[in-house]
């Protein structure tokens, strides 16, 4: 009972975390990383907020998962719910600083936070983001998860911008940053067992929820 509280109380953190980590990096104007280039395009587009679209698009990629036989888990349901909503609230909150020293600020807490959140959402253990089973699901026969991860994310980047979405240093810097810090972050956070041999973490493959 003890653990589940435990992983409930770090899932719903890092879910908080995530949201905030994309507010920041919006605010920054510096470049979001792939996934949110494609929601704010859309909220350019179309309207809605970039939460919202978060929202939209996380339930719509858990359709694809119907024909992957990929089953959720509570924090895949929590994911598409809270992260959006989360965006959203801290998007609100937060100033839009015009000094380029303060944006970049905004950045490098951008991509320390995501990468923390990461570890702590993944090391919660109760199911991936659906856009995490998107990509474990089509990786399935043997295809290469650096490959797809590399393709989804193309993708959805190409289709930000031309939509109208921010692209730039942030997004490099995101791209470049997130796969060492989850490497740090994710053993530290990630939740046994009682009774379970430590064994080596693998190396992490991070996306966007």
């Amino acid at each position: 009972m003890a653990l589940m509280a435990r992983r409930l109380v770090q899932l719903y953190v890092g879910l908080a975390l995530y949201g905030l980590g994309i507010a920041l990096q919006v605010s920054s104007g510096l470049g979001n990383d792939p996934w949110d280039v494609f929601h704010q395009g859309l909220s350019r587009r179309f309207g809605l907020s970039i939460g919202a679209w978060i929202i939209i698009a996380g339930a719509l990629v858990m359709l694809a998962w119907i024909p992957l036989r990929q089953r959720p888990g509570i924090g895949t349901i929590s994911n598409v719910v809270l992260v959006g909503a989360f965006a959203d609230l801290f998007l609100w909150l937060l100033p839009e600083p015009d000094a380029l020293a303060a944006r970049w600020a905004l950045l490098i807490a951008a991509v320390l936070v995501g990468g923390f959140a990461t570890g702590c959402y993944i090391g919660a253990g109760l199911g991936p983001g659906p856009r995490d089973g998107l990509m474990t699901g089509l990786a399935r026969g043997g295809r290469s998860i650096r490959v797809v991860r590399t393709g989804i994310e193309l993708g959805v980047l190409a289709a930000g911008w031309l939509l109208g979405g921010t692209v730039g240093a942030g997004t490099v810097l995101y791209a470049l940053a997130i796969g060492p810090l989850t490497h740090v972050f994710l053993p530290a956070l990630q939740i046994k067992e009682a009774g379970t041999a430590e064994a080596p973490a693998p190396e992490p493959e991070p996306v966007r929820g």
